[in-house]
């Protein structure tokens, strides 16, 4: 089946960024969110992204209007029906992501890839809430979405060969880079990359060095472009924390526990740059 029409279904920091790339692509979207405001703010900011994409090429083959009108902004469910593949980007909780495929798979013909884009939660347990789990897929994008390159393509244990063909097929497509992980907490890049950023956050608890120093120090010393601290912002601290804390219960080794520094931030509501304020103010 040739994929012309993709459903994302969350407006937020990765949904918008997914539906961008794929509209840019050339497919059409349809960008699904229950509220209907955030529907709206996300196609603002795709609008005002793109646009500027586009300044920078000294021979765009399309305008910022013409990427826009493949979108299609709603807050209704049932828009999805038509869709040839649907990615979810909901918050990274197994009860809202259960419930968000469920109604979907209600939606959408039986054919239709039912893929999750998740940086923690299992695609064999996701893939075992709904009743064909061979069209369930892992496709964890990376922030942000229209700049980073990479997708990690997830198989749960009853995950088809149409649907990891498809995944991949949809990954060229969009101008993405793929790699086929197994099924398990943080996959592949996470399960390396998010305890050293906890380690960061230790570090600053124990008071070893100031946020700064800490992320001039990775920088400087290990050449990355953006410190950890820095990054989990970026990320959302709230988000993080969510991945850390599944990585502690379902692997069950201390070394991955949260630290009370970072639980201590998002109960203040500090979550990072989404809201102005995290390790650093933005």
């Amino acid at each position: 089946m040739e994929i012309q029409k993709v459903g994302v279904i969350g407006a937020g920091l990765m949904g918008n960024g997914i539906a961008q790339v794929c509209a840019v692509a050339g497919l059409d979207v349809v960008l699904y969110d229950i509220q209907d405001d955030a529907v709206q703010r996300a196609v603002s900011s795709i609008s005002g992204r793109v646009e500027r994409q586009l300044s920078k090429s000294s021979n765009p083959t399309q305008t910022s209007n013409q990427v826009i009108t493949r979108i299609t902004p709603t807050a209704m469910i049932n828009h999805l029906a038509n869709c040839d593949f649907v990615i979810e980007a909901a918050t990274e909780d197994f009860a809202i992501k259960k419930a968000i495929l469920r109604s979907v798979e209600e939606t959408v013909r039986p054919d239709v890839v039912l893929a999750s884009n998740t940086s923690s939660v299992s695609i064999t347990k996701l893939a075992a809430t709904v009743s064909k789990p061979d069209r369930m897929i892992g496709m964890h994008f990376f922030n942000p979405v229209p700049i980073m390159s990479l997708v990690e393509i997830i198989r749960g244990i009853q995950t088809g060969d149409a649907a990891f063909s498809a995944a991949h097929t949809l990954a060229t497509r969009i101008g993405k880079r793929a790699i086929s992980v197994k099924n398990a907490p943080g996959f592949v890049v996470n399960r390396i990359l998010c305890p050293m950023i906890n380690e960061a956050i230790f570090a600053l608890q124990e008071g070893l060095a100031t946020r700064e120093e800490i992320d001039e120090g990775m920088k400087l010393g290990a050449n990355h472009p953006i410190g950890p601290l820095a990054l989990a912002d970026l990320v959302g601290l709230d988000t993080f924390l969510s991945v850390m804390n599944t990585f502690y219960s379902e692997l069950n080794d201390p070394k991955y526990r949260p630290p009370q520094l970072l639980k201590e931030m998002v109960d203040a509501g500090y979550f990072g740059r989404k809201v102005g304020q995290g390790f650093y103010t933005y």
